[in-house]
């Protein structure tokens, strides 16, 4: 696996595993127990705490990265071993 490949596969994995972070521990304003700012919509997030959840999200997407790496280099888990996919034999061609 290049460089080049293995960064884009953590980015790739970094912002999908970052918009699952996102909504945990949100609460509106409403919920916060204040009262909302005109010019705010009433389901906008009281205090994002982007900060811890970016860091979080890049500890998570580190964990996912080993196991993608593990499977694509270290071929922990091979498509033979997968169940569900369909066995195909090979042709061969006749003369």
């Amino acid at each position: 696996m290049s460089l080049v490949f293995a960064l884009a596969i953590y980015f790739i994995i970094w912002w999908i595993v970052l918009f699952a972070m996102l909504p945990i521990g949100v609460r509106t304003t409403e919920e916060a127990g204040e009262k909302s700012s005109p010019g705010f919509a009433e389901s906008a997030p009281h205090r994002p705490r982007l900060l811890p959840k970016m860091l979080a999200t890049t500890v998570v997407s580190a964990i996912v990265f080993a196991g993608v790496y593990a499977v694509i280099v270290h071929k922990v888990i091979k498509i033979d071993d997968i169940p569900f996919f369909p066995r195909y034999e090979a042709v061969q061609e006749s003369r």
